[in-house]
């Protein structure tokens, strides 16, 4: 059974959220009832373009931003990335400049890529186990929609950052969770320094109290949204970006991640890499796009997938 959901004591949780992502303070707006961190928009270069708020859903938080080039001549059948913002699960916007801009103007200004930015509901709306699926439906409609953006929609990559990364994990370890929201197969899934990839272990050893308001208390439901426990032998190739400051071992749980998942792949294949970075957990999302190693090294990931398979 989901946890029970209950609205978060905002100040409490403001303080972990200043401390996972070392945000400074941000003005704050009313929204349904309770106090949220009003998120600036991301801009993006003139030569691009965005479509904004395309629906997947009812709800107002099922929206994604779709960003491509002003002109699509010589681009057809353009590779796709589909990103899923961070936020501790509560919190967070498809369009903040951390999530968008430097990601926008490298693969897509550069490298001739889609780039779809999505939105899904928050906890406590909704569980981590919906929120995933809700991922996975936007990842169908943007599969659904990518030949009319001249993208190619065999070549799309799942990529998250945080809690956004956890969510994309998941699917990507069990891809029938995507096909039962209508999602075809992709390519790929890079996630971006989560700390939640093995939750039946976190949950039972000491842990951030917020863990508690999220996952609830129900060992079954634990299982069932940690990407470990519910690894399957037709999991997607993944990249496991990890932050080498953390103190709460995110690099341990991509190694230990990556074992398993490569002891279900085929013999002599390789499905899962970790990828460490002396980078804190924020650096780790806004820098990539910028010039660099680390830009580099996840690139040539997703065109090892894109420009072979």
């Amino acid at each position: 059974m989901p946890p029970a959901l209950r609205l978060p004591c905002w100040p409490a949780l403001a303080l972990v959220l200043m401390v996972l992502f070392h945000a400074g303070p941000a003005p704050a707006q009313q929204d349904s009832g309770r106090l949220v961190r009003k998120a600036a928009k991301a801009t993006v270069p003139a030569e691009l373009r965005q479509i904004p708020d395309i629906a997947y859903g009812t709800d107002p938080r099922q929206r994604m931003d779709v960003y491509l080039p002003a002109s699509m001549t010589g681009t057809a059948n353009a590779p796709v990335i589909v990103m899923v913002h961070g936020g501790a699960w509560m919190v967070g916007n498809k369009a903040m400049p951390k999530v968008v801009e430097n990601k926008v103007a490298y693969w897509v200004g550069r490298k001739g890529y889609l780039f779809v930015s999505v939105n899904y509901r928050l906890s406590p709306q909704v569980d981590p186990l919906l929120q995933a699926r809700d991922v996975a439906t936007a990842l169908a409609k943007a599969q659904s929609l990518a030949a009319s953006w001249d993208g190619d929609p065999a070549k799309v990559i799942l990529m998250g950052h945080s809690a956004g990364a956890h969510l994309v994990a998941l699917l990507g370890a069990s891809p029938a969770l995507a096909r039962e929201a209508g999602a075809r197969p992709w390519l790929g899934t890079v996630a971006l320094d989560s700390a939640a990839l093995d939750l039946e272990r976190i949950m039972n050893t000491r842990h951030m109290r917020f863990y508690d308001r999220v996952f609830g208390a129900d060992p079954a439901y634990w299982r069932s949204v940690s990407p470990s426990s519910v690894l399957a032998t037709d999991a997607t190739p993944m990249l496991l970006v990890c932050s080498t400051q953390r103190a709460d071992g995110s690099c341990a749980q991509a190694r230990d991640f990556a074992v398993k998942v490569n002891a279900k792949a085929a013999p002599r294949s390789t499905q899962a890499s970790v990828l460490p970075q002396d980078l804190s957990h924020e650096q780790v999302n806004t820098t990539l796009g910028l010039p660099g190693a680390y830009t580099e090294a996840v690139d040539a990931f997703m065109s090892g997938l894109v420009y072979t398979r």
